[in-house]
């Protein structure tokens, strides 16, 4: 840095300095301080003569391929547009240089030059291992530029131009390739930006705006800008970390959701560990819909290879739902200690996870551990039918020991070690086994998969936290929409019968949904075909034998002065929905109406009245959560939006929107500074918290091998690496969750 006639000299090749604390140019006139205000002030008059004048001159100039000196300009920007417009006209492109100030701060002088000005610094080449990217060289020493100067009237004038180029100035066709001219203004980057938040990939959107431009050569960028400005925003998103920037937005959800519960865990290194959260609605749904989680922990695809633990359930359309989310480091059991006493305490206490429920084996995951353990019986279709019936296909404990016994004998797997090992956890697997406890009909993580598809379209291996958070909640409002469309179509729709509504199925379309419904017929039909026999009365006690085609028979008792009835298939106790052999009996017993307590509510179209109405209440009584004035913006940007389209393709109109909403934000301003109220602010965390660890693996898509899948022999642990139960903490956020 050095003085001379007064001015301070920046010597910067690159960019053009900005200093945000001195004095700002705005219509010519410079204002340094409250002092000079009223200077400031009286200069408008001549403000506006030099803007006429300009104005002026902008107009009647139309070529710039000549000599440049003695043409002004407001601003350094405008020059530099100036230069570019006589750069295209040519066939080269411009680089930003020197910049001096006043001893005032202002900027004083500017020069702008050819890009291939100067020369690239010769550096040793120095062999290694690394592929080096080789980078030609386009700066030749060119001398060609222009010279800015500061005036007295505030204006800036060309006072030198240098027109002479050392190198072969290229074809006009070519004149956009020039990264002079490949510029992202912010408008372009809004519109990307929000084409990225979307979901669009970051192609799928620089197609679009070529498409939408009349052609790649008219975007005005090229793709590998496009590419750069998306991977920019990905890194602003993780500034300061991207465990920082996951937590940060945790606590900004809280700060507006104040029922939004999150934790996290991080290890005595200070890096992040686990993490759980989930919001107000997932805890609503699992008061409804908490009788059935499905936890599956078989899916990682991100650059840490940390576990994605959904907690997954099912509404009453049979489509699933989340309760919660979590990212875990490991498959400890202090690990899933931590995780499930975090989500207990999240839902209130409640459970079903932990000692008073029901742990189940996933079907799915043992029919494909049990095909590569058949051997020569894989493509042996009656053995994988037996397998099958063992897993699901068998009515009570005498007939699965059957079934079973007479594969291992029948197939000779008396000694095989993996299938007495799965015997030993029938109770875990079997259905027959598990008749005696709800669980919605699910036999498998079915829905926990459907979650780790959905997201895995988009996820991949260099995933980072923040864009999978992203990811999960891009999953969770489609899934809540879909939601809002089934509950839209019951509000309004009568389901379509292949019978005559009537009786019991006439009230079945009353209060199951219409999924719900679909599931009733069926079982509604098969009982129209059933053949019933009373095998004895006692008291009001009916005992029927209930028979179908496929030849096996079910026993169903009948209260006819209570109407109870129970059958020994259990479907009631395991689905929630009558089975079409007590269908039969109370179809015969002239019970028109599905009895109340065999309706659960859970099934019902009026499984969240409740929600809605403590939701509608929030609203009526003007509550502070922001959820309550989600109809009110809806209704607007509806509104706002077919507003726009109508204006659109008018001049006219398109000014007096503009106008209004000028107009109004002014009014909105200065009636939310008049106000006394003082929007709080979330706290962050106090404490820094690290990334984890990359993880370097060729693929982090494959799934998780499960212990009945992994190889019996013994594998040596490296000890180096585990991290003792004692060495982990967990960090509380500091804010009020409940």
């Amino acid at each position: 840095m050095e003085i001379e006639d007064e001015a301070i000299t920046v010597h910067d090749n690159e960019i053009e300095s900005v200093n945000n604390q001195n004095a700002i140019l705005e219509d010519g006139v410079i204002a340094i301080d409250e002092n000079e205000e009223r200077i400031a002030n009286k200069n408008d008059i001549v403000t506006k003569e030099i803007s006429d004048v300009l104005t002026n001159t902008i107009l009647v100039e139309e070529d710039v391929s000549g000599c440049l000196i003695g043409l002004r300009r407001k601003t350094v920007e405008d020059m530099y547009k100036l230069y570019c417009s006589h750069a295209r006209a040519l066939g080269f492109s411009v680089r930003k240089g020197t910049t001096r100030y006043n001893t005032s701060g202002k900027l004083a002088e500017k020069y702008f030059y050819c890009s291939s000005s100067g020369h690239r610094e010769c550096k040793q080449y120095v062999p290694n291992d690394k592929e080096t990217k080789i980078v030609h060289i386009t700066r030749t020493g060119c001398k060609a530029l222009i010279r800015v100067k500061l005036q007295g009237d505030g204006c800036y004038e060309i006072i030198n131009h240098v027109k002479g180029h050392n190198h072969e100035l290229t074809r006009p066709e070519w004149s956009h390739l020039h990264r002079s001219e490949r510029q992202i203004t912010d408008d372009k980057g809004n519109a990307i930006e929000d084409m990225i938040s979307s979901g669009m990939k970051p192609t799928d959107s620089f197609r679009y705006m070529a498409h939408d431009a009349g052609g790649e050569d008219c975007i005005g960028h090229t793709l590998r800008d496009h590419m750069n400005y998306v991977n920019r925003l990905r890194m602003d998103a993780i500034e300061g970390g991207d465990a920082n920037s996951m937590i940060e937005i945790l606590y900004e959800q809280a700060s507006q959701e104040t029922d939004f519960f999150f934790r996290i865990r991080h290890d005595n290194m200070g890096r992040l560990c686990s993490v759980f959260w989930r919001d107000s609605m997932m805890r609503e749904d699992y008061n409804v819909y908490g009788d059935v989680v499905s936890f599956d922990t078989t899916y990682r695809t991100n650059k840490y290879n940390l576990i994605y633990g959904p907690f997954v359930g099912l509404n009453n359309h049979r489509k699933s739902i989340f309760f919660a989310c979590a990212f875990l480091a490991d498959e400890k059991t202090e690990s899933f200690e931590w995780l499930f006493e975090v989500f207990k305490k999240s839902m209130g206490g409640k459970t079903p996870v932990y000692p008073l429920t029901r742990h189940r084996l996933c079907q799915w995951h043992l029919h494909q551990n049990a095909i590569s353990r058949f051997g020569k019986l894989k493509h042996e279709k009656s053995f994988k039918d037996a397998f099958q019936k063992c897993l699901s296909g068998c009515d009570d404990e005498l007939e699965f020991e059957s079934c079973w016994k007479s594969m291992i004998t029948e197939y000779d797997m008396e000694k095989n070690s993996w299938f007495a090992r799965l015997y030993n956890l029938k109770a875990k697997w079997c259905t027959a086994l598990n008749k005696d406890f709800f669980s919605a009909g699910m036999l498998s993580t079915q829905r926990s998969e459907s979650t780790n598809s959905a997201i895995g379209v988009n996820a991949k291996k260099t995933t980072n936290l923040t864009e999978f958070y992203q990811l999960f909640i891009a999953t969770l409002n489609k899934w809540r929409r879909n939601e809002t469309q089934d509950e839209f179509k019951c509000s309004i729709s009568i389901p379509k019968s292949r019978m005559q509504l009537t009786g019991m199925l006439k009230h079945a379309s009353e209060v199951y949904t219409l999924t719900l419904f679909e599931i009733f017929e069926i079982e509604f039909m098969k009982c129209v075909f059933s053949q019933s026999t009373v095998l004895h009365v006692v008291d009001s006690v009916i005992t029927y034998d209930i028979s179908n085609d496929n030849g096996r028979d079910h026993r169903v008792l009948f209260d006819a002065s209570k109407k109870l009835v129970s059958c020994t298939c259990k479907k009631f106790e395991e689905c929630g929905l009558l089975c079409h052999h007590c269908l039969r009996v109370l179809n015969i017993n002239n019970v028109c109406k599905i009895p109340q307590q065999y309706i659960l509510k859970r099934w019902t179209k009026n499984a969240k009245s409740e929600i809605w109405d403590r939701f509608n209440t929030r609203i009526e009584g003007g509550s502070d959560n922001p959820a309550s004035s989600v109809p009110w913006r809806h209704d607007m940007a509806r509104k706002y939006y077919n507003f726009l389209l109508e204006c659109q393709d008018d001049v006219e109109a398109r000014k007096i929107l503009e106008d209004g909403y000028n107009r109004d934000v002014v009014a909105v301003k200065k009636l939310k500074s008049s106000s006394n109220s003082v929007d709080g602010e979330h706290s962050s965390s106090s404490n820094v918290v690290l990334d984890p660890i990359r993880s370097v693996t060729k693929d982090r898509r494959q799934r998780i091998k499960g212990p009945l899948q992994k190889n019996t022999k013994k594998r040596s642990i490296n000890t180096s690496q585990s991290v003792s139960s004692n060495e982990f903490s967990t960090k509380t956020p500091n804010v009020r969750l409940f």
